[in-house]
């Protein structure tokens, strides 16, 4: 049997890079975004745009979902609708995107009632990345489930972690987003009292690059933060909603987390004086606003 057809739902930051690099490695791809306008990069790059999400799942034997949250991957699927059963029996469902452990439990529950296969895949990553091929997949579901569907993550991931049966591979994304959220805050501070002291930002960028605090996190968002570039790459709207999942992840697990209670506030903070649609590293807005 050749390679089924792939359906790829949600072109947005990530989405967009996502599926350009499936059709480039030649996986025969169908996508398809809820708001017009977003397929020609896909397009171009070799895949086909479906007109709607019932033509996706009526061609593609699996679909991959890549879409913001919840609300979203519920209103693909037709969830608590007519076309629910009908648009998933008989495919395999690959949930790409962060939402509640919990809710991801439940539609595993759900897409196997129905007669569908369901594997979870979040990634760690943001835009560059996911242009790169370089993303990490945490992939969760049955041990066939995964079986299938870990070759298709080939083209967008450097690594792809088992992490066992959903919802794991949510927790995962979740923990790791723990230490993400800690990082890039932390380093929004540093950059904040470097300038307040008048250091020069360049070699502050090369004194992190040189120690033992090196990473491609800071790499890539230290420049950033220096040139005040809030171009979006992770939003503070996503990564507040994040946060949002990480608290109650914690709540129901009875668990303290000072740091992130305080970057909560502080991502709350950058969205309400309007950053909520720039890069993650504009929460530094937030800092300033705190101390004009």
């Amino acid at each position: 049997m050749g390679t089924p057809r792939v359906g790829f739902a949600g072109l947005g930051s990530m989405g967009e890079a996502m599926a350009v690099n499936l059709a480039r490695a030649g996986i025969p791809l169908l996508v398809w975004n809820r708001t017009p306008g977003r397929a020609s990069e896909p397009v171009a790059a070799g895949a086909e745009a479906a007109e709607d999400a019932a033509e996706l799942f009526e061609r593609c034997e699996v679909v991959i979902l890549m879409v913001k949250d919840a609300a979203a991957v519920d209103a693909v699927l037709d969830r608590g609708g007519p076309s629910f059963a009908g648009r998933v029996a008989g495919r395999t469902i690959v949930h790409m995107g962060t939402t509640a452990p919990g809710y991801s439990r439940g539609l595993e529950s759900e897409l196997r009632a129905a007669g569908a296969k369901y594997a979870e895949a979040p990634v760690s990553g943001s835009r560059v990345p996911a242009e790169a091929g370089e993303l990490v997949a945490m992939l969760a579901g049955e041990p066939g489930v995964i079986e299938e569907v870990q070759e298709l993550l080939g083209p967008l991931c450097r690594e792809v972690v088992h992490c066992g049966p959903v919802p794991n591979g949510l927790l995962m994304k979740l923990a790791v987003n723990v230490q993400l959220t800690a990082v890039v805050t932390g380093l929004a501070e540093t950059v904040h009292f470097a300038r307040a002291h008048g250091l020069d930002l360049g070699l502050l960028a090369g004194v992190l690059g040189a120690g033992q605090l090196a990473s491609p996190i800071l790499r890539v968002k230290t420049p950033k933060l220096a040139a005040e570039d809030f171009a979006p790459q992770a939003s503070i709207a996503n990564v507040l909603a994040n946060v949002e999942l990480i608290a109650a992840a914690a709540g129901e697990a009875g668990l303290a987390l000072p740091l992130i209670d305080a970057s909560r506030a502080l991502y709350a903070e950058t969205a309400r004086l309007g950053f909520g649609d720039a890069d993650m590293v504009a929460v530094v807005k937030a800092l300033e606003a705190r101390h004009p």
